[in-house]
């Protein structure tokens, strides 16, 4: 299924793209798509749900973030060879790990902020992994039973405050707006090998990622597998796993960074596109 949340002008409801790729309400069967609905069993019984029979959305959709109430934003650095060969730096041991604040999430579309003073800021397509089934300990074997589906992320980043403010990365990853989400969430049953997906960037109309999952150096099996070794991996939480190439910091001659009125629109294999317009903040 590809399950999304869209805007009213009462709130937020769930809504899912049927087989002929109709948008339709999905309120009259789960109340949200949060950590509580993320479940085996509501998915399961989401699975029997007579799609013709929904309301059909017509017009524009005001696509929320496409998953309601996440727990932890957990991001993976340096996690695909081709980028880490890009901007030089030498493929880590383990996976490295950063959190990213939850006021950083938006909706697919939505504008992305420029902070007051930013002067570095970058785009980053990536996968997204949103956990279904609480993981604790779990093998890599076992690790992918723990998804309940995947989306795109966007995991912007100003990298003046992520390589010069001092302390870790996630200054540089939280800020406001940075962390766009959807617009789906698509289940784990229709992802059929996380790890041989396309992903793309373009910024203006321009080419600047171009990336396949087959080159993550650790994969998302083996990232949930990790990860659970040092925390519980909550239904609702959500994975950044990465980026391919092609980031404006890693630009030759010079790093390119984004301005305000650019505009960004990344896409991943069967998980949508997202495109955000770049403004300056006030």
């Amino acid at each position: 299924m590809k399950l999304f949340r869209y805007r009213t002008p009462e709130g937020v409801r769930p809504g899912l793209i049927d087989a002929q790729g109709v948008a339709r309400d999905l309120s009259g069967h789960v109340a949200d798509v949060t950590s509580e609905t993320l479940g085996a069993s509501v998915l399961e019984t989401l699975q029997t749900v007579d799609q013709s029979a929904l309301p059909e959305l017509t017009g524009p959709i005001d696509y929320a973030p496409c998953v309601g109430a996440i727990g932890k934003f957990l991001c993976i650095g340096l996690n695909y060879s081709d980028h880490a060969e890009e901007v030089g730096a030498t493929p880590p041991e383990h996976p490295i790990l950063f959190m990213k604040a939850n006021s950083a999430i938006v909706g697919a579309n939505d504008d992305v902020r420029l902070p007051r003073g930013s002067k570095a800021s970058d785009w980053e397509v990536e996968l997204g992994v949103v956990i279904g089934k609480a993981a604790k300990y779990v093998s890599v074997e076992e690790a992918l039973d723990h998804v309940a589906g995947y989306c795109i992320v966007n995991d912007v980043s100003e990298r003046d405050y992520q390589l010069h403010l001092t302390g870790q990365w996630t200054k540089g990853k939280s800020c406001d707006t940075f962390g766009p989400i959807g617009p789906w969430l698509v289940t784990a049953d229709e992802v059929s090998d996380p790890q041989d997906l396309a992903l793309s960037c373009d910024v203006n109309g321009t080419r600047m990622q171009t990336g396949n999952t087959n080159k993550m150096i650790f994969s998302v099996a083996e990232v949930i597998s990790h990860l659970s070794q040092l925390m519980t991996l909550h239904p609702g939480d959500i994975i950044a796993t990465g980026t391919p190439p092609g980031v404006g910091m890693g630009q030759k001659p010079e790093p390119v960074y984004l301005k305000d009125g650019d505009v960004m629109e990344l896409e991943i294999q069967g998980l949508g596109k997202q495109r955000q317009v770049v403004r300056a903040d006030d």
